[in-house]
């Protein structure tokens, strides 16, 4: 099995991702998440969401409406043939095939012929309304910026905004893929973190230069190894019909590079068109009386890309086990090295053995008293290496046993998961020294070492 079968495997086998709709056998390129791919998302979000928010000035949230007037979609470009895939359909099986994708003229599936290259727009069209007509007509975003640009105005007054200044959103949007790949990384609805920052004309090459770097540094914090990610500067020919300049983000996926974000200067197209269609003026007036349309410098990650990514750069095989505890050594572990700040669960308690009642009933109690504050998980099923294991296979931070000690003088043994080294803590102290773990502190330092 590779290492992507591995991940896919991982993630439904242990409650990360599941295909959509799957006891009616399936939906093609959507997928569900599960209690820890639901944990694993939103953390993933909240860190980039307060990465924009707290550590760069001027920079304001926004949840726009995933439907919006189809003038919109007009002046975006998006119902033009633009934004369409080009396809081929086989005359056999009626299959049809992105012509970029294909060689030759033979249908890769049955081998029957090809028909010619037709344009198909991968927008997702809904109604309004009870009448379904082309009165009634409007579509499911395909991208989150638009409603970004359509609340220029509102944003910038209601908060005093002057440039230059961003506006962040988190969202989900839609579109009609003909060839669906790669598990989550190419699929029909997804998420996407995007970041408009709009500046003046003469400043946006500084700011596209400033905010590529400062993207590329925020996977690198987070752990991914610099050897795996890269800047690929798109020409001319190949960008978007609106990017003065384009640089693809891209991870090193077991199946090639893939773009995970993009950072795009896009410069003032999109107020501009959205200026000539609403008949609203989005130019931006200065103190002295000059008046221009702002340019935007766009970072626009993939949710479920970057997820994929992450869930790569932690996997790790352990050949003969990680401890002593280890029931065979011929056996493989897992280890899902995550970030801290993504993990799914953070802790997990644990009693050393289930068949003595005054330590399950400790365990739980300690189990209780965090739970309001970190995720946590109880497990008593199994033997303490066991459950270690199924802990480290979905990268819980660190591991709280309770054991015969525990019941002596009221402390507890914390296993980190990276290290698996334990120290011994007092219960009173846990809270606190599990917050110090979170923030990366020196872990032995924190309590009693166990030998």
């Amino acid at each position: 099995m590779d290492l992507t079968q591995k991940i896919i495997s991982l993630c439904k086998r242990r409650g990360f991702i599941f295909p959509c709709s799957e006891i009616y056998e399936g939906l093609g390129g959507v997928y569900d998440f599960g209690p820890l791919g639901v944990e694993l998302k939103n953390n993933l979000k909240k860190t980039w969401w307060e990465e924009m928010i707290k550590n760069h000035d001027d920079i304001v949230g926004l949840d726009a409406a995933i439907l919006m007037n189809p003038q919109v979609w007009k002046a975006s470009g998006h119902l033009s043939a633009g934004f369409a895939d080009e396809l081929m359909e086989c005359k056999d099986c009626r299959k049809r095939f992105k012509f970029d994708e294909l060689n030759g003229d033979k249908c890769p599936e049955c081998g029957g012929k090809l028909g010619k290259p037709r344009k198909f727009n991968l927008m997702m069209k809904t109604y309004v309304g009870p009448v379904e007509d082309e009165a009634t007509v409007t579509y499911l975003r395909p991208e989150t910026c638009q409603g970004i640009y359509i609340n220029f105005l509102n944003v910038m007054s209601s908060m005093r905004l002057k440039i230059p200044f961003g506006m962040v959103q988190i969202g989900k949007a839609f579109r009609n893929e003909i060839n669906p790949k790669n598990f989550v990384f190419r699929t029909r609805e997804f998420e996407q973190m995007e970041m408009e920052w709009f500046c003046h004309p003469k400043e946006a090459n500084k700011y596209f230069d400033y905010w590529k770097e400062e993207r590329l540094k925020w996977y690198q914090k987070l752990g991914m190894r610099k050897e795996n990610l890269r800047a690929k500067e798109i020409s001319k020919e190949e960008r978007a019909h609106y990017a003065k300049r384009q640089i693809d983000i891209e991870y090193h996926f077991p199946f090639g590079w893939g773009e995970i974000e993009g950072v795009h200067n896009r410069g003032d197209w999109d107020l501009k068109n959205h200026s000539k269609y609403s008949g609203k003026d989005l130019s931006y007036t200065e103190e002295d009386g000059s008046k221009y349309y702002p340019y935007i410098i766009e970072t626009s990650v993939g949710v479920e890309r970057a997820l994929f990514a992450f869930l790569f750069e932690a996997y790790q095989e352990i050949k003969g086990g990680r401890t002593t505890t280890t029931e065979s050594a011929k056996e493989v572990e897992v280890l899902l090295k995550l970030p801290k700040s993504l993990a799914p669960i953070k802790i997990a308690v644990l009693p050393l053995v289930k068949n003595k009642p005054e330590i399950v009933k400790k365990a739980k109690e300690v189990y209780q008293l965090l739970k309001p504050y970190f995720v946590c998980q109880y497990d008593e099923v199994g033997s303490i290496g066991r459950r270690y294991r199924r802990v480290d296979e979905v990268g819980v931070v660190a591991s709280i046993t309770c054991d015969f000690q525990t019941l002596e003088d009221n402390t507890i043994t914390i296993r980190e998961r990276d290290s698996m080294k334990q120290i011994r803590v007092e219960i009173s102290k846990l809270q606190e020294v599990i917050q110090k773990i979170l923030k990366g502190k020196n872990f032995l330092e924190l309590g009693k070492l166990v030998k």
